[in-house]
């Protein structure tokens, strides 16, 4: 977890492998996109493995980009790709890429939605809660219930449908075709495939 957020209740309820799974990669990726990884990350991202799928060669891709990476070069990246001087090549927030400005409605939305969650901004983070990393955070919070019983299916698409689906592919999209990506190129190829398999799951379900 990034301590991004304050989760307040400890849930024991029953998840099965495969949404367990599903909350991983999200953890990982708001993990990998809150700060540049440490070589403990480095390393534990180098020894992913994929299957033969196209998802799976995505994941092993990245693997192979976290071989040669020094955390010196990824948190150079990191710095140029979200912080920069004044501000970095991409905005990775979902109020900027929806409405063209930070702080606009789809944070309050978002607000009042983690309000009836039980869910909060921790008090030593002080940038705003749309951001991707924490988006992610919070879907795989969701998902395992680490703040109240696991989400249904119901919910985790309406979250998902909210403040992920609108915009969170074209941030991918956008990072992997970033001039200062590198080692993100292989975290934005994941990311990417993921939300497009997520979405097409909950298009499809009956819930």
């Amino acid at each position: 977890m990034t301590e991004a957020l304050a989760l307040n209740v400890e849930n024991k309820g029953h998840v099965s492998a495969e949404d367990r799974l599903r909350a991983d990669l999200y953890n990982f990726l708001g993990l990998i996109l809150a700060a540049p990884p440490d070589q403990l990350l480095i390393d534990q991202t180098a020894g992913l493995t994929g299957d033969e799928s196209e998802f799976g060669n995505a994941i092993n891709t990245l693997a192979r980009i976290a071989n040669r990476t020094k955390p010196q070069s990824v948190a150079s990246e990191f710095n140029k790709l979200f912080i920069g001087l004044g501000r970095g090549e991409l905005v990775p927030y979902a109020s900027y890429y929806l409405t063209g400005f930070l702080n606009e409605k789809p944070l309050a939305l978002l607000r009042q939605d983690m309000a009836r969650l039980g869910l909060a901004r921790s008090e030593t983070v002080f940038e705003p809660e749309d951001n991707i990393a924490s988006l992610m955070e919070m879907m795989g919070a969701i998902i395992v219930g680490r703040f109240g019983p696991p989400a249904s299916l119901e919910r985790q698409k309406e979250f998902f449908n909210k403040f992920i689906g609108p915009w969170a592919r074209h941030f991918f999209k956008d990072l992997e075709g970033a001039k200062n990506s590198v080692f993100y190129v292989g975290v934005a190829t994941v990311g990417r495939m993921f939300m497009e398999i997520e979405a097409e799951a909950f298009r499809m379900s009956t819930a």
